[in-house]
């Protein structure tokens, strides 16, 4: 069954050197990722509106196959050892949801 992961990004960016460091990881990763976890991402930070509550300051939605696949990339080495620095940048919230099929 398809999963999709959420990310919100509920505040600004305080610490751009560490969002840029967690970027950095990210994209060097992205093949590795797209190949192993079958990744496919859906929004990256495009233009939000709250319709209900408040609009976060960002949102990324990435397609896995699975929920398995999902949790898989998420708890991979090379993106735990990302996570300190998008977490010093600002504040989050992570979701992981599963798909109709």
């Amino acid at each position: 069954m398809t999963a999709y992961l959420i990310v919100y990004r509920e505040t600004p960016v305080t610490d751009p050197e560490a969002i840029a460091e967690y970027s950095r990881r990210n994209q060097e990763n992205a093949p590795a990722s797209q190949a192993q976890f079958s990744v496919v991402p859906r929004v990256v930070y495009g233009k939000a509106e709250g319709l209900e509550g408040p609009t976060p300051d960002g949102v990324v939605m990435l397609e896995f196959p699975t929920v398995e696949a999902a949790r898989g990339w998420y708890e991979s080495e090379a993106y735990q050892q990302a996570i300190p620095f998008r977490l010093k940048a600002a504040k989050w919230r992570v979701v992981l949801v599963e798909g109709l099929g």
